[in-house]
């Protein structure tokens, strides 16, 4: 579904990404961990286009490094950044519609009434509290719901990948639960995701791989058990 090869990013001079090569097969909830700075958000980034990348990245089998970020989207490459980005005076339905692409796609799954798998309909059965908030401007939504927006907001795109940044960021206890339901719904669906989370706890429990960055590299990879198993990578790169 994603593979990335040797892959670099540069803010000026400034090495961020130094040759990372990962993968996401279809079906998948991969996570991407380690410590604040290490480059996990610039990765994610620089796969959509929003930083230049220097290295090959392959989504469904072709380039998409060196091509625009919305050439990337149309292609079925969801993103959902760590700070939301909700258009604050639009209403949820307005920002849930700007999501969709021209055409649709129905590349997986049934199809919505538009021809697409997420129709609108679909994203607000998916989340009932959007429904309930569906003329309300984003910018009054609570940040558990500005959460939901977004995700919401990158599904009417019918995605066959999503990029999700660091989702539960901010929100109480009981919304990190339902952030990571619905994270498990959304890739049974078949949306395969590709997930930034600071909460090794909710990592852990969604994922069937993971890779760990630090400086800019890829320093492990392997099943959520063989890094449970691996305590001298768990002290270096994850814990405080």
């Amino acid at each position: 579904m994603l593979d990335v090869e040797d892959l670099h990013a540069y803010y000026g001079k400034s090495h961020v990404l130094q040759g990372l090569s990962f993968r996401v097969g279809a079906g998948e909830i991969v996570s991407l961990l380690g410590r604040n700075g290490g480059g996990r958000s610039t990765t994610v980034k620089t796969i959509m286009g929003l930083v230049p990348p220097v290295g090959a990245i392959r989504f469904r089998g072709e380039r998409i490094d060196g091509l625009q970020p919305h050439q990337i989207a149309r292609r079925g490459l969801g993103y959902v950044p760590e700070d939301r980005e909700v258009f604050p005076g639009l209403t949820v339905r307005e920002n849930l519609l700007l999501g969709r692409k021209p055409g649709g796609r129905a590349a997986y799954g049934s199809r919505g009434e538009g021809g697409e798998r997420w129709s609108l309909e679909a994203v607000l059965k998916l989340f009932p509290i959007l429904r309930a908030r569906i003329d309300t401007p984003g910018g009054v939504l609570s940040g558990g719901e500005q959460q939901m927006l977004t995700i919401g907001r990158t599904l009417m795109g019918d995605p066959a990948l999503m990029m999700v940044d660091e989702p539960t960021e901010g929100l109480a206890p009981f919304l990190v639960e339902q952030v990571r339901d619905l994270l498990v719904v959304i890739a049974a669906s078949g949306v395969s995701i590709l997930l930034i989370e600071q909460k090794l706890t909710i990592a852990l429990a969604i994922s069937q791989r993971v890779y760990v960055m630090g400086h800019g590299r890829i320093v492990f990879e392997g099943t959520v058990q063989q890094l449970q198993d691996d305590h001298a990578v768990r002290k270096e790169w994850l814990e405080v």
